[in-house]
């Protein structure tokens, strides 16, 4: 009941913390997704590559999230962005890079030959094959990637408030330092929600995503 009481009272900057969050998942979003994908289409046309830049990805996905927001700081703080929103993008485009670049590499490389070869045969180059061929079909599963980075970089991101970059996660750490259980479950319970909206967007856009043929056969 305190719970409902705290979020009735503090509707406002329940909405600033919120917004305050969103803009900093959003933000990394995109520059993973603007990062991760080419990469995973660069690395198809190398296996050596591709394994390297996997390994490294996985890597970084087994760094404790708190370590590697500890690590931005000593880094950053030589351009005086040592704390802030700044370390935490960066965090979590590191963190969002395994499932995107994963996902391309393995949409790409597990498309029908077939469909290539009938690109190819209409007279088609490299690179419009890649770009009229293989990325459309490939959408869904990238997609999927995109799904599961954005779900996780919504809970890690409320960690980086340990490091000042706002968001609901000062609910959580405050909540936690004053014993305040409503103020906990508060950002708890709305970080759980902005989750669960984002999974159902971002599940039903990789429907959307994937062509027809492919919905029917999976």
């Amino acid at each position: 009941m305190e719970t409902f009481h705290f979020i009735w009272s503090h509707g406002p900057e329940i909405w600033r913390l919120t917004s305050e969050h969103a803009y900093v998942v959003g933000v990394a979003l995109a520059l993973a997704i603007g990062t991760g994908v080419p990469i995973g289409i660069a690395i198809t046309f190398n296996q050596e590559a591709a394994e390297s830049v996997l390994y490294a990805a996985g890597i970084i996905m087994t760094i404790p999230s708190v370590a590697l927001f500890g690590l931005m700081i000593p880094l950053l703080a030589t351009v005086n962005l040592g704390i802030g929103k700044v370390p935490a993008i960066i965090a979590l485009v590191l963190y969002s890079q395994l499932p995107i670049i994963r996902n391309t590499y393995t949409a790409i490389k597990n498309i029908d030959p077939a469909m290539v070869d009938a690109g190819r045969g209409m007279g088609m180059k490299s690179v419009q094959i890649m770009w009229r061929v293989q990325l459309p079909l490939a959408l869904g599963v990238i997609s999927a990637g995109v799904r599961v980075a954005v779900v996780m970089s919504i809970g890690i991101a409320a960690i980086a408030a340990y490091i000042g970059a706002g968001g609901l996660g000062s609910y959580v750490f405050r909540g936690i330092s004053t014993s305040y259980d409503a103020m906990l479950f508060t950002g708890a319970i709305v970080v759980s929600i902005m989750a669960i909206v984002a999974d159902l967007f971002f599940g039903w856009l990789e429907r959307l995503l994937t062509p027809k043929g492919l919905r029917i056969r999976s």
